[in-house]
């Protein structure tokens, strides 16, 4: 009998034979290095395999391995509108989705066939610069770019979502900045036993991360992932679009539609303009958000499985550690920097190293946590103040705005209200909002500040 075991299920190990060498000794079988050892048969518990025919060792031969076979299935013509759909979802009324919705069945029709037979090229991106929550620098793929960047992750994010860790938050379905506010209010109580017991908190950042990612690096580890995960017969086709998505440079086909002055004060480490061609993704794109994820996927491992701490968590390159120990925290900070430059080549921001006492509290995804409270960081306060003055400038200048205005003063206090900020909503919709507005809105539940809502006119 021919002893038969799939890659998807191998396991680097020793194995009993089926051949004897006396009452207690056997014929071992090593996956780890291929050698055949003569053995006690009590050193391990593991089941005896059949002989194999391949070799033989009076009997005793190695076993054969190939691989698991594929799943037949390809890309399909519904894979490729789900994709348009999703990519469509909240921008329905921009120009790239009007533009592509004029016979959308016809080029939906036509980007597949150019999927399949590998001639699908990348188009133009859009190039600008965004000045809040912070200034960076944004390439917007072409709308086509994008449905293929929805395809590759409809495609590949379950394997994603198996391998990642729990408290990774960004770009995750049922995860985000809120979430992973909440595991670090968690961390805090239960490291600190409640407030009762000294804790301390490291919070570091990676520099210049996005335009800091080797794309070698990156698509070697992406590669041996999906071949060992992935066993669909589409696998070359998508990996030949990740190849492409990730190693093509958007500075050398963009239109670039903010002013040249825009990128006065901008870093140029936070600028693809000034990045090797094997550095950096562009944030805009779907895919760069999630492959920037697995990217420091074997860094997540790295802190809670080969050193185990408990208390991790990361957004992007924003992490938190908490852990009883100062001392501890102290020393791991060169662990860690060594490990991201030798295994991915990323820096810590030298600037952005933060150690204090629980009591102290820390600033994580726009707030500020601290015991018993959490309470909107200078940022998020300072974006909300911002914006409020936007409005009031354009509400006064165009009245039929009003629908919008509303609708992203109700965004800000949504986010918000999660946490302590009772003073900062009341301050900013009583002193700061236009009194121009208030003959077109109210507040719901006045004396809450939680939500705005327009009066209603009634017409005769």
């Amino acid at each position: 009998m021919l002893a038969v075991i799939t890659l998807s299920f191998f396991v680097a190990s020793n194995y009993w034979s089926s051949t004897e060498n006396n009452a207690n000794n056997a014929w071992r079988q090593n996956f780890s290095d291929g050698n055949q050892n003569n053995n006690n048969k009590t050193n391990s518990n593991y089941v005896r395999c059949v002989r194999s025919l391949l070799k033989s060792k009076r009997g005793v031969g190695a076993i054969i391995v190939v691989p698991t076979p594929r799943i037949k299935k390809m890309i399909t013509l519904q894979d490729i509108f789900e994709a348009y759909y999703q990519c469509r979802k909240n921008k329905r009324n921009t120009i790239n989705a009007l533009e592509f919705e004029i016979d959308y069945e016809q080029k939906l029709i036509e980007l597949h066939r150019e999927i399949i037979s590998g001639n699908y090229r990348i188009g133009k991106s859009i190039a600008f610069i965004v000045e809040k929550p912070v200034k960076r620098e944004i390439f917007a793929g072409d709308f086509r770019d994008r449905i293929v960047h929805h395809l590759i992750i409809n495609k590949f994010n379950p394997f994603f979502e198996k391998q990642f860790i729990y408290d990774s938050y960004s770009c995750r379905k049922g995860r985000g900045t809120h979430f992973g506010i909440k595991r670090a209010e968690r961390f805090l109580r239960t490291c600190s036993r409640n407030y009762t017991q000294d804790c301390y908190i490291l919070k570091l950042d990676i520099s210049g991360f996005f335009m800091h990612i080797n794309k070698d690096i990156l698509y070697q580890k992406f590669k041996m992932f999906i071949k060992e995960n992935y066993f669909h017969n589409d696998r070359d086709i998508l990996l030949d679009l990740c190849k492409k998505v990730i190693y093509n440079n958007p500075t050398k086909n963009c239109v670039i539609k903010s002013q040249k002055s825009k990128w006065i004060g901008l870093p140029k480490s936070k600028s693809l303009f000034h990045t090797s061609a094997n550095r950096g993704l562009p944030i805009g794109n779907f895919t760069s958000q999630v492959f920037a994820n697995f990217y420091l996927d074997s860094f997540d491992h790295f802190i809670k499985h080969t050193l185990g701490i408990r208390h991790y968590g990361r957004y992007v390159d924003d992490f938190v550690i908490f852990h009883k120990d100062k001392e501890y925290l102290k020393n791991i900070v060169s662990v860690l920097r060594n490990f991201l430059w030798q295994k991915l080549r990323l820096k810590l921001h030298p600037k952005k190293i933060y150690l204090q006492h629980y009591s102290k509290g820390a600033v994580f995804l726009g707030v500020f946590i601290r015991p018993y409270r959490t309470v909107a960081g200078k940022r998020m306060a300072g974006n909300f103040y911002w914006k409020i003055e936007k409005w009031n400038q354009i509400i006064l200048e165009n009245a039929k705005m009003q629908k919008k205005f509303l609708s992203s003063i109700n965004s800000y206090l949504g986010i918000i209200r999660h946490y302590n900020s009772y003073k900062l909503r009341k301050k900013m919709l009583t002193r700061n909002l236009s009194i121009y507005f208030w003959n077109y809105a109210y507040i719901v539940g006045y004396g809450h500040y939680n939500k705005l809502a327009l009066i209603k006119v009634n017409v005769k």
